[in-house]
């Protein structure tokens, strides 16, 4: 009878709780490299976001995935991340 609980994770763009399953992971690889982990496994510091170019532009705009891995990050990456979340 036991209900398993949803994990839920906050949006950077929005700042709402949703399930993990519904977000996009952005992680900092050990390395420093910052990409979308569409998977959820691969290995280093993760932020969620929504599926959606809009929370990625607000997050980015409030350089909330700097704050979260405290690095800067090149408009370069944010432009890869919008076009593969943009699909």
């Amino acid at each position: 009878m036991h209900q398993k609980r949803v994990p839920l994770r906050m949006c950077a763009g929005c700042g709402e709780s949703k399930p993990k399953k519904e977000l996009v992971r952005v992680v900092r690889s050990p390395e420093g490299e910052i990409s979308l982990d569409l998977t959820g496994k691969k290995p280093g510091r993760g932020a969620y976001v929504c599926k959606s170019a809009d929370c990625l532009r607000a997050a980015r705009k409030a350089r909330r995935f700097e704050r979260a891995f405290s690095c800067q990050i090149p408009a370069e990456v944010f432009d890869r991340m919008e076009e593969e979340i943009g699909k």
